[in-house]
């Protein structure tokens, strides 16, 4: 990198529209390089290049039943295999490996919510728990493989529940609980889930949503549960339904049940879990994550890129319900045996200081979270952050899309004070773990990603697959395999290699659009694809295209995503009606209610518009992009391929 840092910042000119021209460099504090396990990040870049050795490394961390054979198998591309016959247990390294520590009667979790309520489960009292609960899944004759599917809030039994199936070699596959019926039923029915397990309700700004109600809505659509287990989590008085005998209280499941659980060997390839992400076409994508490289990616990247320590207290604000979750509010830190934070409501009730006062209450030290919840934050300024102590805070980090620079500088300045520094982390539900971020020893440019973590080789090419030139966009991909990266689709391996692996041959296609700047820096752009990014959730086109034509008064349906300032995405929806039907007031409510009821709250529609016709192919396939140029204003391009 061009030596243009000085101590502070250089050139505070501030550019929005056009993130190259953001000249701005923050370098690290004396105090961050020192305390960092990543003292120069240059080397650690260098050490990265021999990426096999570097990920054999750190693999060499965690205790194995058996070592493997091979750091990497890449007979079969792009069916890639690592750390070939080794046999190991997540759950046992995230857990049983810190009882004969002096973290054994240290706080595993720290659970809170919005009313206040609190809950701390330290490591000992966590492998009890996870022991009982497995034994139980035992009992209910869950075996090796099968899958258990989880529709529960923020609450510590959600962790509970997933490192158990790990325990015993059950796949785990966690359902967002703002999701509703439709979009549940679809993902539990493709896992084929044997078990189910469900709450009361959850808190959220004031109220309980009852997720045992659309729990037993989508049940009766899904004839592979066998036993749907519920959490008493909110107090609200339930009955359990007549469900043929299926429905059993999570209490009452685990009585009596042994706080030992020997923890099953498991291959290094043996899947831990499968998580629905939307694709831009067709149903929810099954993305299938196996063991041991999963867990060597999530806690090198944890630890590396967050700098934990022994003293620290880590806060990653994503729902369990997608991967953030996964990966760095319960495995990542696990795995590092430091205290993670859960914390269950919105993060502006019951006012928009919530946040700011767990930090200081708790003494957070590292706090992860998403750029949508940071820009509607932004909006009470800082009076709310003044009235709070954030001394404890080193390091923050953003998730879930790009961070535009104006967010970036009220980060560092209200929340970091701007000693922490922000590490901007790219990476998917694919990817596993973090594959583009800074390290923080690393000099920082507001809304950049820095550059690709040790051990990635990742680069910007055109559709040729050949690199661009500085500066120009292009796609975003990855050339060398990773640990933790997805083993497929699940039950639909030709998608895989159709839709990451062969549109460029030899490299894994992300679906973003980036540039690099003249210091190599990585500035991501967004999606290629159709896929909408809703507050750093993705959501498909076409799920939310089939909510809307489930509706009877409608047709046809086409949707694209429109800028907003505060969500990143929202929805615009082109409809065509049947006759009879008229786009009015009412309709458009009950369209609204109709497609939140559907797919939940991810669903933000902004617009409805009533049309007569929607841009196709003869093959009938619909031409979103057509549609957004026109509400854009834009060039339309080539339309030879339309209808007449």
């Amino acid at each position: 990198m061009k030596n243009r840092v000085s101590n502070g910042v250089m050139n505070m000119r501030r550019d929005t529209d056009v993130l190259l021209d953001e000249k701005r460099i923050f370098k690290p504090s004396v105090e961050t390089v020192e305390r960092a396990h990543v003292k120069n990040w240059e080397t650690e870049l260098e050490k990265g290049k021999d990426f096999k050795k570097y990920w054999a490394e750190k693999a060499e961390q965690f205790e194995w039943f058996q070592q493997w054979d091979e750091v990497l198998d890449e007979s079969n591309k792009p069916f890639y295999k690592w750390f070939v016959n080794g046999k190991i247990n997540l759950t046992y390294n995230a857990v049983d490996r810190w009882l004969d520590t002096d973290k054994r009667n240290q706080v595993a979790i720290l659970y809170t919510n919005e009313r206040g309520h609190e809950r701390k489960i330290t490591y000992y009292e966590l492998y009890r728990e996870v022991n009982k609960l497995a034994n139980a899944f035992k009992n209910l004759g869950v075996k090796k493989g099968d899958r258990v599917s989880m529709y529960l809030p923020m609450c510590p039994e959600l962790l509970i529940s997933m490192l158990a199936c790990a325990r015993i070699g059950a796949i785990h596959s966690v359902v967002y609980s703002g999701l509703s019926v439709g979009a549940f039923v679809e993902r539990i029915n493709d896992a084929k889930a044997k078990v189910l397990l469900t709450a009361d309700g959850t808190f959220r700004r004031g109220k309980v949503i009852d997720l045992k109600k659309i729990s037993d809505e989508a049940i009766l659509q899904c004839p592979s549960v066998e036993t749907v287990v519920v959490v008493k989590h909110t107090g609200t008085p339930i009955e359990i339904s007549e469900l043929s005998g299926r429905e059993i209280f999570y209490e009452r499941l685990i009585e009596g049940e042994p706080a030992e659980c020997e923890p099953e060997p498991m291959d290094s390839e043996d899947p831990l879990f499968i998580l629905y992400t939307s694709g831009s076409t067709g149903k929810p994508k099954g993305v299938l994550h196996t063991t041991a490289g999963y867990m060597v990616g999530v806690a090198t990247t944890t630890k590396y890129i967050f700098d934990i320590h022994n003293d620290d207290l880590w806060w990653c604000t994503g729902d369990i319900g997608w991967i953030t979750g996964h990966s760095y509010a319960i495995y990542g830190p696990l795995l590092l045996g430091t205290t993670t934070l859960i914390y269950e409501g919105a993060p502006d009730y019951p006012d928009p200081g919530v946040w700011w006062s767990i930090i200081e209450k708790y003494g957070v030290t590292k706090f992860y979270t998403a750029p949508t919840a940071i820009r509607h934050l932004m909006r009470f300024g800082s009076k709310y952050t003044r009235l709070y102590n954030l001394s404890s805070l080193r390091i923050l980090g953003t998730v879930g899309e790009p961070i535009n620079p104006e967010a970036w500088m009220w980060f560092y300045k209200n929340i970091g004070k701007e000693k922490a520094p922000i590490m901007d982390t790219w990476w998917q539900t694919e990817t596993g773990m973090h594959l583009i971020s800074p390290l923080p020893s690393a000099p920082l440019k507001p809304g950049s990603a820095t550059m690709a973590f040790p051990g990635i080789d990742a680069d910007i090419v055109d559709e040729d697959g050949k690199s661009v030139p500085l500066g120009k966009g292009g796609y975003l991909v990855i050339k060398n395999p990773w640990p933790s990266m997805f083993r497929t689709l699940y039950k639909d391996e030709q998608r895989f290699q159709d839709v990451y692996w062969d549109q460029i041959p030899g490299v894994y296609k992300a679906g973003d659009m980036a540039r690099k700047d003249e210091d190599g820096y990585f500035w991501i752009q967004g999606r290629s694809d159709d896929v909408l990014k809703i507050a750093g959730h993705r959501v498909g086109t076409a799920e939310v295209e089939s909510a809307f034509v489930s509706h009877p008064a409608v047709a046809e349906a086409a949707v694209i995503g429109k800028a907003d300032p505060v969500k990143g995405q929202v929805i615009k929806a082109f409809l065509i009606l049947k006759e009879g039907y008229q786009l009015k007031t009412k309709l458009i409510e009950d369209l609204k209610k109709h497609v939140r009821y559907e797919l939940g709250p991810v669903a933000v529609l902004g617009e409805i518009e009533q049309v007569e016709t929607l841009p196709k192919t003869r093959s009938g396939k619909i031409m979103r992009r057509v549609l957004r140029a026109r509400e854009n204003g834009e060039d339309v391009g080539d339309t030879s391929t339309l209808e007449e």
